[in-house]
């Protein structure tokens, strides 16, 4: 998987590349809003991130843990792209327990449609605690 300068690849280059964002826009603008930390500090597009560094990478309802195995600048296929990373055994255990939750419909308030305003107040009070 060595390409040229892939050892000087940008962080939202490498999220695009390794297929955690459709564009590489959407990983650049993910990075600024807060949704990727390196040793629980928020990261800059620019940063560098090296083989072994791990990264808390938010996409939607999930939260990953990923290590990062290799550098590419490249998108390829699913498969090669999941090479580039490896994700902790203690974030899938949380993604699928927050999946089983989801699906569950444990996290709260069943609505048919647009929320009541009593079902919305607890949809705030549930995120004012999740906060």
């Amino acid at each position: 998987m060595r390409e040229k300068d892939d050892d000087k690849v940008r962080l939202d280059k490498w999220l695009w590349a390794a297929r955690f964002y459709k564009t590489r826009a959407l990983a650049k603008e993910a990075i600024e809003g807060g949704k990727v930390h390196h040793r629980g500090e928020r990261c800059k597009p620019g940063k560098e991130p090296r083989v072994g560094d791990e990264y808390v990478i938010r996409t939607g309802f999930d939260e990953r843990t990923v290590v990062v195995r290799a550098l590419s600048v490249v998108r390829r296929g699913a498969p090669e792209a999941q090479a580039l990373y490896e994700e902790t055994a203690d974030s899938i255990a949380r993604r699928e327990e927050a999946a089983a939750l989801r699906k569950a419909g444990a996290l709260g308030v069943q609505t048919d449609g647009r929320p009541t305003k009593k079902q919305r107040r607890q949809i705030h009070s549930l995120r004012g605690a999740a906060e």
